[in-house]
């Protein structure tokens, strides 16, 4: 048996994947997620659990398995994640290992991203990298020096929060500046109050008060100047973000991930000129800021890894991130 399960929880979706040591997906799943009571996402992960067993039991079936969540895992291993009703203090790990017979590992969804990144992303042979993770909301996954950085109270990579502007944000007030600004809802919103001031745009034909962030990126994939100047703002405030997390991290990589890297072309060129003008010169001109290929799968694969390293600590599994750049570091040099 050489399987584990991976299950990637968000606010209004659940996957759940077998993948094998190798990385590679063998099969998936993905679900709304039941938010009708407190119990119903525990509910659905063991059904995909099972569902996925292909008749076997889920112990028989899987050595491990790892969950990761849209919110805040506790050292205690409570889960608190707003989107969920009822998830203040979830036991999540010690529900679902009771439930499925394997040990499960549960991880945030922003710390499994840049796990995902490292073990078969652009974070290869990395011990310093950052995964900016944007949609609804915005996270950063942080690798520095091979160690995930949590923080003292398992806050750290709440990028959303991130002061980008001198002006005064009420929209900010609950969610965080930067999400505001250039989140998925906040690029919805810009188009509609430039439309309300009855600026010309393709996007007058919808419906306003509907209008997605999707609906922008196609417009402005049409040219609309309305949706791309929309675009390139959000690109110009985003850039400012990470300047801040260059200068202070000093990453080898920056990877754009969530579901606005779909789009990313809309908003790369103004965030990294603005990165470049922002952030300290010489960590500037080092870093590399790429979009991710994995972002849909990135969370899962993130979980794999854990499920394949159960029971190692943190500095455990740092020695092994510092080791493998190292040995892709030897690789290279004796290919040239």
């Amino acid at each position: 048996m050489a399987q584990v399960l991976a299950v990637d929880l968000g606010g209004t979706k659940c996957s759940a994947a077998i993948v094998d040591r190798k990385g590679k997906i063998v099969s998936c799943r993905t679900v709304p997620v039941d938010v009708s009571s407190r119990s119903g996402p525990v509910r659905q992960i063991v059904g995909l659990a099972q569902d996925l067993a292909g008749g076997k039991k889920p112990k028989d079936a899987y050595c491990g398995a790892a969950v990761a969540v849209p919110g805040l895992v506790r050292r205690s291993g409570t889960v608190w994640a707003p989107n969920l009703p009822g998830w203040e203090q979830m036991p999540l790990a010690r529900g679902l290992t009771r439930s499925l017979g394997i040990p499960v590992q549960v991880e945030s969804d922003r710390n499994a991203a840049v796990l995902g990144e490292w073990w078969r992303g652009a974070a290869r042979g990395k011990s310093d990298a950052i995964v900016l993770m944007i949609g609804t909301g915005i996270g950063a996954g942080i690798l520095s020096g091979g160690h995930i950085i949590r923080g003292s109270h398992e806050l750290s990579g709440c990028a959303g929060w991130m002061t980008v502007t001198r002006e005064e944000v009420l929209m900010a007030q609950g969610r965080g500046e930067l999400e505001s600004l250039v989140a998925g809802p906040a690029i919805a919103w810009s188009a509609q109050q430039r439309l309300r001031s009855t600026e010309a745009s393709a996007l007058a034909q919808l419906d306003v008060s509907k209008i997605t962030a999707h609906d922008v990126a196609a417009a402005a994939r049409r040219g609309d100047k309305v949706a791309v100047d929309v675009f390139h703002r959000a690109g110009r405030l985003l850039g400012f973000a990470v300047a801040n997390l260059v200068s202070v991290l000093d990453p080898e990589v920056i990877i754009l991930g969530g579901g606005l890297a779909a789009v990313a072309n809309l908003y790369l060129g103004p965030l990294r000129q603005a990165m470049h003008e922002r952030a300290q010169p010489l960590a500037a001109d080092k870093v590399k800021v790429v979009v991710s290929r994995i972002a849909d799968t990135v969370n899962l694969l993130g979980c794999a890894f854990l499920a394949w390293t159960p029971g190692k600590t943190t500095q455990e599994l740092a020695f092994q991130i510092r080791s493998s750049g190292r040995q892709q570091s030897r690789t290279k040099k004796e290919t040239k």
